[in-house]
């Protein structure tokens, strides 16, 4: 096999807008994060990396430290404009790649041929390529395309898409069934198996055409400016995107940050309404126990690998669009600069989205969910050079497939939950990913 080095340029794009690009794109590999005022596109395959198995969150470290070995930058660049891999994984390390997500390996990251990177009103524009060790290497042609490239990015434009009403829509379990699925759990946790487990359940949208994944895209920007937008599309028109709330980790060296979001409630018509909502949520004893639950998972879990670790005695409300959560922010200081990757691994699933204790409510959830969740409630985001990186937990997500689309949605079961409560909870947790589909209200009834 012949080696190769990885070659990447940039220069600033400025004027350039990141959704109009993206649009631009369509037809070809996309992948898209934006979070406040820090947005990344990527267009096109320079190399990828797959991993399976157990190791794979170390497998993916190990091809990506030496994917980054002997990266040669060419000219002088905004740090953040450097070359990095976008991706992310399954739920389920022994999982299927099939039907749904036949082309999702459990681990999956691409690294872009073009990426824009933009804060603000300013852009850059890297192009990455990879060249076999014995090729001559010609900087003038590289800079020539990526000031075309560059050029042809600056005249991207984009007209609003509307979303298209989809043709026939599915919830293949039925409230019965989502009944009976809380009642085996908590029957666990009453023989002691079990304190947590996170069920989660899925909607079908089928469209008369492609779907609208811009359009989709552009609603959850609009209204979930506080939420991690994100896109993986490895293959055109099969992609997964959504809006999550919830950061599974960053890291900057030796600091990092990470998030228990745990206990939900719906938002109020009116100010005082919404408060209301809010200190009840607050004082609500199976909300409050089960957001406990996942404090402690991650101080348990991260504990060893810090050497100061923040976690505030009380948790706040988050409050988005349409529902608000317990929410604690947690910071700390790491022994060594690890690299988000064994992080993600140790946090990989917290409480919130697996359950406690960890093994036995995998084994659960893969037992008896009825569909496989793929990469859905999994990591997904970016490495840099450095392997620092930001993984955000891909929740409020969809998954699709030419004209038909997959939506997931999940709760957390304890033993005091009631299966219609936890029912309407998984409802309001669709809506966002049904509002940016052009979904009606009325799918949910």
């Amino acid at each position: 096999m012949t080696e190769s080095r990885l070659i990447s340029v940039s220069r600033r794009c400025d004027g350039v807008s990141a959704e109009a690009l993206l649009a631009s794109a369509r037809g070809r590999e996309r992948f898209y994060w934006n979070q406040d005022d820090l947005t990344y596109v990527g267009i096109g395959v320079a190399a990828e990396i797959t991993a399976w198995g157990e190791r794979r969150f170390a497998i993916v470290e190990e091809k990506a430290r030496t994917l980054f070995s002997g990266v040669r930058v060419l000219g002088d660049a905004e740090p953040m404009a450097l070359p990095r891999l976008f991706g992310g994984f399954s739920f389920q390390p022994d999982f299927v790649t099939e039907n749904t997500w036949a082309q999702f390996a459990p681990a999956y990251f691409v690294l872009p041929h073009y990426q824009l990177f933009r804060r603000g009103e300013t852009a850059w524009l890297t192009l990455n390529v990879q060249i076999a060790a014995d090729e001559s290497l010609d900087e003038d042609a590289l800079r020539a395309a990526l000031d075309a490239e560059c050029a042809l990015a600056q005249q991207s434009t984009s007209l609003p898409l509307v979303p298209a009403v989809p043709l026939f829509s599915d919830f293949p379990m039925s409230l019965d069934e989502w009944t009976g699925l809380i009642e085996s759990a908590r029957s666990s946790m009453r023989a002691g198996a079990l304190n947590k487990v996170v069920l989660a359940r899925v909607c079908e949208l089928r469209f008369a055409e492609r779907v609208n994944v811009e359009g989709a895209l552009d609603y959850l920007n609009d209204a979930y400016r506080g939420c991690y937008r994100f896109l993986f599309e490895p293959i055109p028109h099969l992609a997964f995107f959504g809006a999550t709330p919830e950061l599974l980790v960053r890291t900057d060296g030796r600091t990092f940050e990470t998030m228990a979001l745990a206990g939900s409630n719906r938002r109020g018509a009116t100010l005082a309404e919404d408060e209301a909502f809010g200190a009840s949520l607050l004082a609500d004893p199976k909300e409050r126990h089960e957001h406990a639950l996942v404090v402690e998972g991650i101080r348990d879990r991260l504990t060893s690998l810090t050497t100061m670790l923040d976690i505030p005695a009380e948790p706040g409300v988050l409050r988005l669009r349409n529902i608000q959560h317990l929410h604690t922010p947690i910071c700390g200081s790491l022994t060594s600069p690890l690299g988000v990757l064994p992080l993600a691994e140790a946090l990989h699933p917290t409480p919130a989205l697996g359950g406690s204790p960890r093994a036995d409510a995998l084994e659960f959830i893969r037992q008896r969910e009825p569909v496989p969740r793929g990469w859905y409630a999994a990591p997904i985001g970016w490495i840099d050079s450095h392997l620092d990186g930001a993984f955000a937990v891909a929740i409020r997500s969809a998954v699709c497939q030419n004209e038909r689309v997959w939506l997931y949605a999940g709760a957390g079961i304890v033993a005091d939950s009631q299966p219609r409560k936890e029912w309407e909870e998984t409802a309001l947790k669709f809506s966002p990913m049904l509002n940016a589909l052009g979904a009606r209200p009325d799918v949910l009834a």
